[in-house]
């Protein structure tokens, strides 16, 4: 299952310039220097600072693959930080967000209507204040059902309620998520 927490932040890799070290080698350098030191990175992979070493000097250049991943992971997450907050401050001051979802959206509504849950999918251009909240939320730590509320007030506000135009009062609910991603 896609989670909004993971589709903000590969939305933000798609802006970046270069692509990230392929090799175990030059990826371990990049967290040493960003890290400042093989002893922190060494407590950030739960391995031991002799290994971080062997890695640096390539010594070792094949790890483990779920180590490659932990690398992999945490190499991602440091990369071009001034290009994913220009990224970030783009989309939530002039540019906004596009959202494709398929997920089943169930309502509350004025009595006499119906509010029975439909699987949609809808790709949707969010306006920069909903990006705004998301990556706001996103960087405060908000868990994984907030940032899904926000994302169903955004759609509710923006694709239902048409900017207040019209199903006036209809409250959005976002469940049984099959598919979600983000673009800048």
């Amino acid at each position: 299952m896609d989670t909004v927490g993971d589709g903000l932040d590969t939305a933000l890799q798609k802006a970046f310039t270069r692509p990230i070290p392929k090799n175990a080698g030059p990826q371990m350098r990049y967290l040493v220097r960003q890290l400042k030191g093989t002893r922190q990175v060494a407590e950030l992979l739960g391995i031991t600072q002799r290994t971080v070493e062997r890695y640096v000097k390539d010594q070792i250049k094949k790890p483990r693959s779920d180590l490659a991943q932990r690398i992999e992971r945490e190499v991602t997450k440091r990369w071009q930080p001034q290009i994913r907050a220009k990224a970030k401050q783009t989309a939530a001051t002039t540019g906004g967000i596009v959202i494709d979802t398929r997920a089943r959206f169930g309502y509350t509504a004025a009595p006499g209507t119906t509010d029975d849950a439909r699987l949609r999918h809808l790709t949707v251009a969010l306006p920069p204040q909903h990006a705004a909240r998301l990556f706001e939320a996103r960087d405060a730590g908000a868990t994984e059902q907030r940032l899904r509320d926000i994302a169903a007030e955004a759609l509710g506000e923006v694709y239902f309620r048409d900017g207040g135009r019209r199903a006036h009062g209809l409250e959005v609910e976002f469940t049984d998520l099959e598919h979600l991603e983000f673009d800048l």
